[in-house]
């Protein structure tokens, strides 16, 4: 297991300790190894950057994910605007740090299979987003 974390374009800020075995608890519950995560913190001009980038899309985002698994170890890389995060704490009048996690978990899950395309799947994808964080505020 080998989770790193990484902020570019922004200022560090300190995250819970529990963020990695976390992670790692939900991948492992999904049936999954935890293999090498580079979580990336950056700004939203980073990100958007990036967006136009890699998928050619001109619009500000709060994750993207790029999946390298293989098989079942969970692999890949998250790129987490924390400015959006931010946006979006205040429009959904939640704590940052709970969106953020959401966000976090988000990116995992899509690491692991999730899609969020169809209104099923994104209803599949919530329930597992609050399944997920119930461990973290619960554990």
């Amino acid at each position: 297991m080998e989770i790193n974390y990484f902020y570019e374009d922004i200022n560090e800020f300190e995250l819970s300790e529990t963020i990695s075995e976390w992670i790692n608890k939900t991948i492992t519950n999904e049936n999954k190894e935890t293999g090498e995560i580079n979580i990336i913190f950056c700004s939203d001009e980073y990100l958007l950057k990036m967006n136009k980038e890699h998928l050619n899309h001109d619009y500000y985002t709060d994750i993207i994910t790029f999946d390298y698994c293989q098989g079942s170890l969970v692999s890949g890389d998250l790129f987490i605007s924390v400015d959006r995060v931010g946006e979006n704490a205040k429009d959904f009048n939640v704590d940052f740090k709970n969106e953020l996690n959401r966000v976090i978990i988000h990116g995992v899950l899509h690491l692991i299979g999730y899609n969020d395309k169809t209104d099923d799947e994104q209803k599949e994808m919530t329930e597992k987003e609050n399944f997920y964080l119930n461990l973290l505020f619960n554990s």
